[in-house]
């Protein structure tokens, strides 16, 4: 396998580097003493080159090694650990090339502090494994640090929209229907689509669609909703428009294999959006929206009309246009769900401005009942409804940060899971831009309301949505208190003995 020769190139390079440290040479020394150019030896250290039989033999004795111990693929010492990091293939696994980052260059910056850096490696992929985080956490993780590197707006990907319509006639000032897009599937792309197949399965949970390569077919759900057809179908096209073939099948997800996978699943996605929502047509309207004196919220269900059924779609979107176009670029994107039975539990997230308020949070946790987001689940009687959607607006202001966000936000059912709702949120900053964009910020009818992230955690007093008491607060407070009494007593010793 070409992975294994690249781990013993890299990992013989590494060790030739150390054994000649070790013994003082220069690469000029080592040179002089085994007739090897000195490229050819910087070569081999790099890891670009794998010496035949003759000149490890060669290498071994200017060194004065076992010529066994310069091919195993053991380090020594302190070095011992990167051995371990580089077989273990994780290095693969993280796509530096999406943060500008060569693996060679990050094995240098390893092997040039290895006690430290190869500790501080380790110690990360110890804390994966205790908190069992899967490599689809991973790559997910990585994908929204690459989004937030980029502000979530992609340039080429907007003009790939534009060019798709201008070359298949798209009129991107109407609303777009799923007829006309999988006219242009099977049309264009020779497409079958099949909206029969997957209801005569006995499939697992629900699945929305599934691609079949070899037939070029897309087996669809029978009955989803239009806005959910829209989405899928788009989502194709950009598969297709984009020229991606290294791709997820299913939608939903249901495993990521490869990096390549989630970040062509995120393109296709963005494509989607971006058709569904144009940015030119989405940024006026917008704009027309943000000068409104008064917060309304059938006004705010008329414009996601506009463009799509789907909360989480139009809300997304706006993930992508306010900060690029309007300088709104500190805010949080959050979806709950929520099953019948169980406490909503926080899906999907998404944090430009880069604070850690509200993130996930492991294990079992109670989501603070006055977020917009879970307030909308609960009590969706209290808000705009229209059907099964509820609207609403919200004024947060973070107990422990004093951070203030307008929130608004969406309740819906959920398209994957018939028994479920689920919550989407966009929380921008009360900052002065912010203030400055949108007019209604300061309607006295938008509730203001204080906020923590989970109940576990929070400071706030008499709280009536409480459901259990700040367990992990009142942890931190008594070691607070125990370490203060602690450096007490030892300057009242200390004050005692001069």
């Amino acid at each position: 396998m070409v992975l294994q020769e690249e781990q013993l190139r890299i990992i013989f390079g590494l060790k030739l580097k150390q054994i000649r440290t070790e013994r003082g040479l220069s690469l000029f020394g080592l040179s002089k003493k085994t007739q090897l150019s000195k490229s050819y030896l910087n070569e081999i250290e790099k890891g670009k080159k794998y010496p035949k039989p003759d000149k490890i033999l060669a290498l071994a004795k200017a060194l004065e090694v076992e010529y066994d111990e310069m091919v195993s693929m053991k380090l020594s010492g302190s070095m011992a650990p990167l051995s371990d990091i580089i077989l273990s293939g994780i290095l693969k696994e993280i796509p530096l090339e999406l943060f500008g980052i060569e693996e060679s260059n990050l094995i240098d910056i390893i092997a040039g502090a290895p006690d430290k850096v190869s500790a501080f490696i380790s110690t990360l992929f110890e804390m994966t494994r205790h908190y069992q985080v899967s490599r689809e956490n991973f790559y997910l993780a990585a994908l929204r640090s690459y989004q937030e590197s980029h502000q979530n707006y992609f340039p080429d990907l907007e003009q790939a929209v534009r060019d798709f319509a201008r070359l298949y006639q798209l009129d991107l000032q109407q609303k777009v229907k799923s007829a006309e897009l999988a006219e242009i599937l099977k049309e264009e792309f020779g497409y079958k689509l099949d909206e029969e197949r997957l209801a005569k399965e006995d499939l697992p949970g629900t699945l929305r669609s599934l691609f079949i390569p070899k037939s070029t077919t897309l087996l669809l759900s029978p009955g989803i909703p239009e806005a959910q057809k829209v989405f899928i179908l788009a989502k194709e096209l950009g598969y297709c428009h984009l020229q991606i073939e290294d791709r997820p099948l299913s939608f939903s997800w249901i495993k990521f294999d490869r990096f390549e996978e989630v970040l062509h699943n995120f393109q296709a996605s963005y494509f989607a959006g971006a058709l569904v929502l144009p940015e030119d047509r989405i940024c006026t309207a917008l704009k027309s929206f943000f000068k409104e004196k008064q917060w309304d919220s059938a006004r705010f269900h008329k414009l996601m009309s506009e463009f799509t059924d789907s909360a989480e779609t139009f809300l997304q979107r706006l993930t992508n246009i306010l900060p690029t176009h309007f300088g709104l670029n500190q805010l949080f994107f959050l979806r709950l769900q929520q099953n019948s039975d169980s406490a909503p539990v926080l899906s999907k997230e998404l944090h430009l401005s880069r604070k850690h308020q509200p993130q996930a949070l492991t294990g079992t946790i109670n989501y603070c009942r006055r977020w917009l987001s879970t307030d909308l689940l609960l009590k969706p009687k209290n808000y705009y409804r229209s059907g099964a959607l509820a609207l609403g607006c919200q004024i947060s202001v973070y107990q422990d940060t004093g951070e203030e966000y307008l929130m608004l936000g969406a309740r819906e059912n959920d398209p994957v899971s018939p028994n479920a709702q689920r919550s989407v949120v966009i929380g921008l900053e009360l900052n002065a831009n912010f203030k400055k964009q949108v007019q209604f910020h300061k309607d006295p009818k938008i509730s203001t309301q204080i906020v923590g992230t989970s109940c576990e955690t929070c400071s706030v007093q008499n709280c009536e949505q409480r459901v259990c008491p700040p367990h992990r607060l009142i942890k931190e407070e008594q070691e607070q208190l125990l370490q203060e009494r602690l450096k007490q007593i030892l300057e009242e010793e200390t004050n005692l003995n001069n």
